[in-house]
């Protein structure tokens, strides 16, 4: 996979959110609100993880990968497997992939990492003039 640029960690945020819930600030569904197209996303799209749910601890935790990006057209705001996340990144010149851990069983849903790929030089930028 081509390098990811712009890398920022959600960590912090979910550790903050994961000791409300368990400090009894948060309730259940609070934390597990998964919306059925994400967990439709998380089924065909996503790439299974050895991580425990953080929430009711099933093996079940998958990351989704979320793509944007004005190049993409169609194709924005679409869930890719890791294999269409490596080919876009040398067919685009830049996106940004929104990482998501999603547990099918719960609904657990967290946003985890988000970064850009691309190769860096945009396609199809140039813009035409009144003149032209």
């Amino acid at each position: 996979m081509q390098m990811q640029r712009h890398v920022v960690d959600y960590g912090l945020q979910r550790r903050a959110l994961l000791s409300d819930f368990r400090a009894g600030r948060l309730g259940r569904k609070d934390v597990c609100d998964a919306d059925p197209y994400l967990l439709r996303a998380a089924k065909f799209h996503g790439e299974p993880t050895e991580d425990q749910c953080p929430v009711c601890l099933s093996p079940a935790l998958t990351l989704v990968s979320w793509v944007f990006g004005d190049e993409l057209k169609h194709a924005a705001g679409s869930a890719k497997t890791p294999a269409e996340l490596s080919r876009m990144a040398g067919l685009f010149g830049e996106f940004t992939v929104h990482q998501v851990e999603v547990c099918a069983e719960c609904r657990w849903n967290h946003l985890v990492l988000s970064y850009v790929l691309g190769t860096g030089t945009p396609h199809g930028s140039a813009k035409r003039t009144a003149g032209q």
